[in-house]
């Protein structure tokens, strides 16, 4: 797999604005307090909801009563979310902005799939922040299919984020047969989201407890050795050579240079075809 070791375009928004939105503002300290508003009362709705569901049970909890617990009107809810099961996830719309801001925001030496672990870790940080409340929730997923669906719904999101990523930054000139941009670029995203999400797993069916800070660094090591063989340590450094071989006049040596992370099959070919030239 090989990207492009260039200052790449940023990776598209989850929503493409159309032609007829407005410039979006710049932020003020007025549209700062009313995020943060928005933030602390569907963190409200939703502790109202897990609350519920933990004592009433999913199917037998009802918006009116999430409101209710939560102080709220009807409306209020309805003005933060779209049904009771979407509660559960009061966070995900602003951690996959965040997510975002960290691909948008990456150094140019940094490799892309460094540059996806980090964003990914954003949702690492928005569980830990409440381990317990995570934990109950995790329990809940398991426990009723329609929470599972979204979650599922929820990691999707972050797939097609990271893959749109990773896709900008493929150097098309490397490729022989075929075009697979999109499929690597997909897998590439997958393996990353799946490694945090076996971690998360793991830390959530320890109870909220452990190095998950270590836990993930060992899994994104492995997800960078499997899809970042072959890559250059950055994005402006330069291509490493392909292995090379020549032979001797007289046929008595052959000598061989590969990288070290060269494939065996890839090596054997260039040795192959330096005996057949020779």
């Amino acid at each position: 797999m090989q990207y492009v070791r260039s200052m790449s375009k940023a990776a598209k928004s989850p929503r493409t604005p159309s032609s007829t939105d407005a410039p979006e503002a710049p932020a003020t300290p007025a549209g700062s307090r009313a995020a943060a508003q928005r933030l602390k009362m569907r963190r409200e709705l939703a502790t109202a909801a897990m609350e519920l569901f933990a004592t009433k049970g999913y199917e037998a909890t009802t918006v009116d009563e999430i409101a209710a617990t939560a102080g709220v009107a009807r409306r209020t809810f309805f003005r933060h979310f779209r049904s009771k099961e979407e509660a559960i996830f009061p966070d995900h719309d602003d951690t996959l902005i965040r997510a975002e801001a960290v691909l948008n925001a990456a150094p140019p030496h940094e490799h892309p799939l460094d540059t996806v672990c980090r964003g990914i870790k954003e949702v690492m940080k928005m569980y830990a922040a409440s381990p317990t409340v995570s934990v109950e929730r995790y329990r809940l997923t398991r426990e009723v299919p329609t929470l599972r669906e979204r979650e599922i719904a929820s990691v999707a999101r972050y797939e097609r984020l990271f893959t749109r990523y990773l896709l900008g930054h493929f150097d098309e000139q490397a490729h022989h047969d075929g075009n697979d941009d999109p499929l690597l670029a997909e897998v590439a995203a997958s393996a990353v989201v799946t490694a945090h999400n076996h971690v998360l797993r793991r830390w959530l069916r320890a109870g909220g407890q452990g190095d998950v800070e270590t836990q993930l660094d060992h899994a994104f090591a492995i997800v960078r050795k499997t899809f970042g063989s072959g890559i250059g340590a950055g994005r402006e450094s330069t291509a490493l050579p392909a292995p090379a071989a020549t032979a001797s006049a007289h046929g008595e040596v052959l000598v061989t240079v590969a990288r070290t992370d060269a494939p065996l099959d890839e090596v054997m070919r260039t040795i192959e075809t330096a005996l057949r030239d020779r």
